[in-house]
């Protein structure tokens, strides 16, 4: 897979989320104290986007029926979705953050 620079590093900020594309996918890449994480933008309960949500430690909260996912892993944590996201591999060298999308 190849790797795609998506954003630098001062574009998000800790707890927050933005959305980036990549190999046009739209990708909610989110800021857990420093850490970055990349999923899919879209809630696989209702297609909603995760990125108008909450970052509440390392769970995004679907702003339309509080679904949740774990931004480490995707796995959904609270209902009503069931299905889990798509993550990607993020890479940070310098300033630059990249991800890992299939082409």
């Amino acid at each position: 897979m190849p790797k795609i620079a998506v954003a630098k590093n001062g574009d998000v900020a800790p707890g927050t989320v933005r959305v980036v594309e990549a190999a046009g996918k739209r990708i909610a890449l989110c800021n857990q104290e420093g850490t970055f994480y990349a999923i899919d933008d879209v809630c696989t309960h209702d297609r909603g986007p995760l990125d108008q949500g909450e970052l509440i430690g390392c769970e995004i909260e679907c702003p339309r029926h509080g679904a949740r996912f774990d931004v480490r892993t995707g796995q959904a944590t609270r209902l009503p979705a069931i299905i889990p996201v798509k993550t990607y591999p993020v890479t940070v060298d310098g300033d630059e953050i990249s991800v890992e999308v299939p082409e």
